[in-house]
C-alpha cells in the first residue's frame, strides 16, 4: 500500500525561477516543521502545480536534494525526506546555500580544521599509511587527474577523527569538496602533494597545532583560487 503524501502549502515561484529556489522551498518544509524526516513529498505533478514550474525544474531540484542526502527517491513508491535527515543538519544547510560559494568554502574550512586537530590525536598507523598512499597516487597521476585521490585524503582525515557526533558532517564535507573541486579548471599537482605531505607529517608527529596550520594553508590557497576563478566567469 502506498503511503499518502502530505498536502503542502507553499507560495508559488515565478517561471523564471531556477531549481535552486525550488530546493529552498522544499527544504523550508523541513525547517518550518510543516514536514518531518520520513515524510513523503507530493508527486512531481503536484509540485509542478503548487510551485508553478516545469517538470525539468522540479527534477533538477529533486536531483540536487538527493545528491545532498536530503531526500530518497524510491521506484514506484515516491520521494521521501530521509529518515536520518535530523541527524544530518549540515545537509539541509548545504541545500539552502548550495549556490553561495564563499559560504560553502568557509563551511568546509570550519569542518576540516576541527577534524584535522582531532585526527592528530587519534589517527592510527593504518590510516596514516592509507593517507600516504593517496599522496603517492596524486604524485604519480597522469594528466593531473587526481580528484578522487584528493577527496580520499580528506575523507580519511575526517574518519580518523573518530567522533560519532560529527560523523553526520562527513558526507556534507565531501559534498563541499566535490562542489569546490568541480570548479577548479587547472590543477597544480606538485603543490597539492606538498600541501598534503605537510599535513601528513603533522599528523604523523601527532601535532594538532601544526596539523591545523598546514590544513589552513592548504584550504586557504584553494579558497583564494576558487573565488578568483569564480569572479572571472
Amino acid at each position: 500500500m502506498s503511503v499518502p503524501s502530505k498536502k503542502i502549502g507553499v507560495q508559488s515561484v515565478s517561471r523564471s525561477t531556477l531549481a535552486k529556489q525550488v530546493v529552498d522551498r522544499i527544504v523550508q518544509l523541513l525547517v518550518s516543521g510543516q514536514m518531518k524526516a520520513g515524510d513523503k513529498l507530493p508527486p512531481e505533478t503536484e509540485l509542478m502545480e503548487e510551485l508553478d514550474v516545469s517538470r525539468p525544474v522540479i527534477r533538477e531540484a529533486l536531483s540536487a536534494l538527493e545528491t545532498l542526502g536530503v531526500i530518497t527517491r524510491k521506484t514506484r513508491e515516491g520521494t521521501f525526506f530521509n529518515n536520518k535527515i535530523g541527524s544530518h543538519p549540515f545537509s539541509v544547510m548545504l541545500a539552502l546555500a548550495i549556490d553561495n560559494l564563499p559560504a560553502i568554502i568557509e563551511a568546509r574550512m570550519a569542518l576540516e580544521l576541527g577534524l584535522v586537530t582531532m585526527a592528530a590525536e587519534k589517527i592510527t598507523d593504518e590510516q596514516l599509511a592509507a593517507l600516504q598512499e593517496t599522496i603517492d597516487a596524486i604524485a604519480n597521476s597522469k594528466d593531473n587527474n587526481y580528484g578522487d585521490h584528493d577527496k580520499e585524503f580528506h575523507r580519511i582525515i575526517a574518519i580518523s577523527a573518530n567522533n560519532p557526533i560529527v560523523e553526520g558532517m562527513i558526507d556534507s564535507l565531501l559534498i563541499t569538496h566535490q562542489k569546490i573541486d568541480s570548479l577548479i579548471e587547472t590543477r597544480e599537482r606538485d603543490l597539492t602533494v606538498s600541501h598534503h605531505q605537510a599535513i601528513y607529517s603533522a599528523l604523523e608527529q601527532r601535532n594538532p597545532q601544526a596539523a591545523f596550520q598546514h590544513m589552513y594553508n592548504h584550504l586557504d590557497y584553494v579558497r583564494q583560487k576558487v573565488l578568483k576563478l569564480s569572479s572571472e566567469k
